[in-house]
């Protein structure tokens, strides 16, 4: 198994569009990023630990790959906002795909280039791609928060589709 993690806004939505793919094992929502050990949502909420909200995907590569994994990323994100994602502002919500090694690297950057490259943006691409740190997982309530709260996630996620639909569109 591997890991990855990708960080583009609130966690909460970030999960369904993984978690539902086959070789994926488990995905959680936490922190990672920052300066604090055992941060709170309400602490990274209100920028006091350098943390970022992001996702921990746990997946087997012989069925979905890490390039597969960012290309589904990207579609989840507007990656030429540096500063937050949708309404979530702030750097606890901006853009970063973590890598674990020296292939997920090469793979992050690739594909950022050929998205950069790809003319579907007029701004440029500030994704960042940096080295993973310490993941540490949210509460329990911010866990498979689709499931648990179905009515709320289907308002957002309709929300921040349509959002995305708009930023790809341009």
């Amino acid at each position: 198994m591997e890991r990855a993690i990708f960080a583009g806004g609130c966690f909460w939505c970030m999960i369904k569009p993984f978690d539902t793919q086959p070789g994926i094992l488990s995905v959680l929502s936490g922190y990672t990023g920052g300066f604090k050990e055992n941060p709170t949502y309400e602490e990274v909420k209100a920028g006091e630990t350098g943390h970022t909200e992001a996702i921990e995907i746990i997946f087997d590569p012989a069925v979905i790959s890490f390039e597969e994994l960012v290309e589904i990323y990207w579609q989840q994100t507007d990656p030429t906002d540096a500063f937050g994602q949708f309404e979530d502002r702030g750097d606890s919500y901006r853009p970063v795909i973590f890598y674990f090694n020296e292939e997920q690297k090469h793979m992050a950057e690739a594909s950022k280039q050929r998205l950069q490259s790809s003319g579907l943006f007029k701004e440029k691409i500030v994704t960042q791609i940096e080295p993973a740190t310490i993941f540490y997982p949210a509460e329990q309530y911010h866990q498979e928060y689709y499931k648990k709260n179905p009515d709320n996630y289907e308002k957002n996620a309709s929300q921040r589709k349509q959002f995305i639909g708009q930023v790809w569109q341009a």
